[in-house]
């Protein structure tokens, strides 16, 4: 029976490349222990634009509430300053501090050979090369899933990983930090890093970029642990 009360919710927020669909195999097990479950869709335009769109996808909300980003949903969900947030889950993300890029945390740490060379084209957008999904983004995944992912990928501008984010919301609410030990877009290095600055209590497992395709009970048994700790029974 859930203990939760009836309008806690979960907001899922997904990085770059990608929209809501992402977190399609976490929604219904996660809605199935009485949550209410959103994806809140991110234009990837810029920082600013992606907190902005967040908070209106919080407005559909009422009750206290789970924040899960995945890579650069990461710096979003952190940007937040809606009260009723209650913790923050981050899977493979990046979680830059008051003053801090994207960008800077993304590369703070040696690439894996098989990362994708980046470059945005002519109008400020970066795309990821087809084949960066099955090397790196989700390279545990079945070449029929990375082929689909790679179809239906969404571009980010430049000014997402550009622009200096502002004061951390993890620095006054309780995270859990999902660490990928065999990311080949974020360094695994740089995931204890950011964890281990922010406090997170740590799963670390051998798990690829995106492990709410390729390890999904480790993402759902994360965010549980989290409402379970972090919300009002």
């Amino acid at each position: 029976m859930n203990s939760f009360p009836q309008n806690s919710a979960i907001v899922l927020v997904h990085g770059a490349w990608a929209d809501g669909s992402c977190w399609k195999d976490v929604v219904l097990p996660l809605e199935r222990k009485g949550f209410e479950v959103i994806c809140a869709p991110i234009p990837l335009t810029s920082l600013t634009d992606d907190v902005a769109a967040l908070t209106r996808a919080l407005e559909r909300t009422s009750g206290p509430v789970v924040l899960a980003g995945h890579a650069y949903g990461g710096a979003v969900i952190g940007a937040t300053r809606e009260e009723r947030v209650k913790s923050f889950v981050y899977v493979a993300a990046l979680a830059p501090d008051q003053g801090e890029t994207v960008a800077e945390v993304f590369y703070r740490d040696e690439a894996h050979p098989e990362a994708p060379k980046l470059a945005p084209d002519m109008h400020g957008f970066i795309w990821m090369p087809e084949d960066g999904f099955s090397r790196a983004v989700a390279h545990k995944a079945s070449t029929e899933q990375t082929k689909v992912l790679a179809a239906v990928q969404r571009s980010i501008s430049v000014q997402c990983i550009q622009e200096k984010a502002p004061a951390s919301g993890w620095k006054t609410k309780p995270s859990w930090f999902l660490v990928a030990e065999e990311d080949r877009m974020i360094n695994p290095k740089t995931q204890q890093f950011m964890a281990r600055r922010m406090g997170a209590k740590i799963h670390s497992s051998r798990v690829d970029h995106s492990p709410m395709y390729t390890a999904t009970d480790l993402v759902i048994n994360a965010i549980l642990e989290a409402a379970r700790e972090s919300l009002p029974r």
